[in-house]
């Protein structure tokens, strides 16, 4: 067993043993419990890769494991790592922690509440370990299933229906996912007829230029679909205004990241000249994705909605900086993965500690909340100039880092593309600062606000929590910058093998 089955395995026997809990805080315990060393387990494994990196260790892939799980079609558990998938587990890690805090009230079912919460997590880290496509896409499907559960069950407003859509439009992307890879698998040859799934062994062949002309679209728009992709993107405002606190957090925080590692990792990777020859396309939709997002969002009075329109015009940027194709660009697209990921965690947490509070997410109806909870207003405030951009805070760093890659493509398309997803920063500026300035500051609108309770224990260490992860990415990127640099520099170099045709 290697030590990245550790962190499968962590979930599973958490979420194993929660079923056993006789009461409420056993479950909540052992939940955190697991939570923690998840999120122990994940940097010691960042330890342990910059010690291996340190010693010359130069293999594209670290502390991999493979062994054989159906061999009539070449199927394997074959996992391993590098800077990006490492990034990736390390957001999730702080999630689930900051998940589990929050859900600390969770009163109905709560053994199958965090169960759910659990297998999600352990999902997450199976998809972003897995370098076999076969083995990613189970682990995808492992992470779709709980969400469905979480918010039917759990979740408020039109809950069913939110359910629903959310399960039906991402089984439609996972089919898509499904046809993609099988149609991969197909086009691979590994001598004598034989077929694979492993990632890295795809890579090296190139597929043929006709075979990713038609798989390529497959696989980006099946996992687009999980990161918002225009024009399927409609189940994101329902399914996270529905959704209960954690699982607003993990939907948006970790789930929407599987649609985009997938579409970097997978689709790009592995069809490089499909890549660039759909660039355009990609750019184009993404484009509208921001724009169309942020004027969106302005027309919201829910903070969830405000959130989940926001959730849109953020996930375009990643879209956005793996359609430009350049090295900066691909840089800021993982960076804006896990900003976006701890920012709109912690965004979603705090509404939801508000809501429990207050009993309403309309902008109209709050006010003053500075002054009764300044805690919880404070965590709500710096949430939100973290998504408009402001300097010194991780959403600043990931998308100038994006724009500036962008940039680098000189003809007038893409130069007009960049511009309009610029000038939408400050429509998110706008929505961003009206909401928090009505919501949270001025008068006290409600007699019944004057005697909020502010923030618990547990929910002040899941801000913290959050908060620091923000703070670290926003005033000294450079560590997550030299961690995923090497290895969308390897993305590049089979972008350009691709065209070049070498």
């Amino acid at each position: 067993m290697s030590n990245l089955t550790i962190l499968i395995l962590i979930p599973l026997i958490t979420a194993l043993t929660v079923l056993f809990a006789k009461t409420t805080a056993q479950i909540r315990w052992i939940s955190l419990i697991g939570s923690v060393i998840q999120l122990a387990v994940a940097a010691l494994l960042m330890k342990a890769y910059y010690a291996e990196r340190a010693a010359g260790n130069t293999a594209q892939m670290l502390f991999e494991y493979r062994c054989n799980w159906f061999t009539p079609l070449n199927i394997e558990y074959y996992v391993g790592i590098d800077g990006i998938s490492l990034v990736m587990i390390m957001m999730t890690a702080f999630v689930v922690v900051a998940g589990i805090l929050i859900s600390w009230k969770v009163e109905t079912l709560t053994k199958e509440f965090f169960f759910l919460l659990l297998m999600l997590s352990m999902g997450a880290y199976g998809f972003f370990i897995s370098l076999d496509l076969f083995t990613l896409f189970f682990f995808l499907e492992v992470a779709v299933i709980p969400k469905f559960l979480l918010i039917g069950i759990w979740g408020s407003g039109k809950k069913e229906y939110s359910a629903m859509k959310l399960a039906l439009m991402l089984m439609g992307g996972s089919a898509l996912v499904m046809v993609g890879i099988l149609a991969t698998y197909f086009n691979s040859d590994t001598g004598n007829g034989a077929h694979t799934f492993d990632l890295l062994k795809i890579a090296a062949q190139q597929i043929p230029y006709n075979a990713q002309l038609f798989i390529f679209p497959l696989l980006f728009v099946g996992f687009g679909v999980f990161t918002a992709l225009f024009p399927f993107h409609t189940w994101v405002p329902d399914g996270h205004s529905s959704a209960p606190t954690a699982g607003s957090m993990f939907l948006a925080g970790i789930s929407m990241k599987l649609g985009g590692y997938g579409c970097l990792r997978v689709a790009t990777y592995l069809m490089p000249q499909a890549a660039e020859h759909y660039s355009g396309i990609i750019v184009l939709l993404a484009t509208i994705a921001i724009v169309y997002g942020a004027f969106a969002t302005l027309m919201q009075k829910d903070l969830k909605y405000i959130n989940a329109y926001s959730s849109v015009s953020h996930c375009g940027f990643i879209l956005l900086g793996i359609g430009m194709m350049t090295k900066t660009a691909l840089i800021g697209a993982v960076m804006q993965m896990v900003s976006h990921g701890v920012m709109t965690a912690l965004f979603f947490g705090a509404i939801g500690m508000i809501y429990e509070r207050t009993h309403t997410r309309e902008v109209e109806k709050l006010g003053g909340l500075l002054k009764t909870i300044p805690f919880l207003a404070t965590i709500y405030i710096i949430s939100g100039l973290c998504s408009l951009g402001l300097p010194g805070l991780s959403g600043f760093v990931s998308e100038m880092t994006i724009f500036m890659g962008a940039w680098q493509r000189p003809d007038a398309y893409h130069r007009i593309a960049t511009i309009l997803s610029c000038a939408s920063i400050v429509v998110t500026a706008v929505y961003i600062l009206r909401a928090a300035g009505k919501a949270m500051m001025g008068p006290i609108t409600n007699e019944h606000y004057l005697h909020l309770e502010d923030a618990t224990w547990n929910e002040k260490i899941a801000s913290v929590v959050l908060t620091l992860g923000i703070l670290a990415i926003g005033i000294a990127p450079f560590w997550l910058i030299n961690l995923i640099e090497p290895d969308t520099q390897l993305i590049m170099n089979g972008i350009a093998r691709g065209i070049t045709g070498n």
